[in-house]
Parts: C-alpha cells; sequence; structure tokens
C-alpha cells in the first residue's frame, strides 16, 4: 500500500529528483556535444541516462510505489511522448538561436521544463495514481 503524501510533497520530491537528473542529462548533453556528436543524438543519449535516473529515483521515493511491470511500460511509454516533444523543442531552439552563445543551456531548460510538467501530471495523475 503506497502512503497518503500530499501533492505538495510529490512535486517537491519530483522536482528534486528532476533537478538530480537533469544534472545527468545536461553534464551527458554537453559531453557528448564536446566529442562531437550530432545535437539530435546527443540528446538522445542524454535523454535515455537522465529519464532512467528520475524513474528509479521517482518511483522508489516521490511516488513511494512498489516495482511493477505495468508501471514501468507506461513510464517507457510515457518517457516516449515526453522524448519526442524534448528533442523537438530543443532542437527547434538550437536551431533558432544558431548564432547565440546561450542557445544549449535555454534551449535545454526550456524542453526540459516542458517535459517536466508533462511527466509530473501523467505520473501523478495516472501511473502512480492510489488505486
Amino acid at each position: 500500500m503506497q502512503p497518503n503524501l500530499s501533492l505538495a510533497t510529490q512535486a517537491w520530491r519530483f522536482v528534486v529528483t528532476g533537478g538530480f537528473s537533469a544534472v545527468v542529462d545536461f553534464g551527458l548533453y554537453i559531453a557528448l556535444l564536446a566529442v562531437g556528436l550530432h545535437v539530435n543524438i546527443a540528446k538522445t543519449i542524454s535523454f535515455i541516462a537522465g529519464t532512467t535516473t528520475a524513474y528509479l529515483i521517482n518511483r522508489r521515493w516521490t511516488f513511494q510505489a512498489p516495482p511493477s511491470t505495468a508501471r514501468f511500460i507506461a513510464v517507457c511509454v510515457l518517457y516516449a511522448l515526453t522524448y519526442t516533444v524534448q528533442v523537438g523543442i530543443n532542437y527547434l531552439f538550437y536551431t533558432t538561436w544558431d548564432d547565440k552563445p546561450w542557445r544549449v543551456p535555454v534551449a535545454f531548460v526550456i524542453a526540459q521544463g516542458t517535459a517536466t510538467v508533462i511527466n509530473f501530471v501523467v505520473q501523478r495523475a495516472v501511473i502512480f495514481r492510489l488505486r
């Protein structure tokens, strides 16, 4: 049985987890760009690392849910959707601000922020909802 954590507690934990996962994502993204990978390949690899980190921490700490194959599959489907959203938004802003030195972090933050909101709402309302 899951504890009945408040929306505020879950949101705070989700943000903390997301911040840590974003550091994993962004750090790997910058490293992969530095070694010359295409922006979309770098973002794909870093996204997988960041979202895997987020899922593992959120399942145990934020939503305190037991392991479940159905939940894992649902999160994979959600992450596939947010991957598409995130890479698309990142690429849009990355290419729009082609000559701006701040394009990488700003495009990343906009894309990450959008994906974070989608992830929290769907995970809390659907995937990890109390039964």
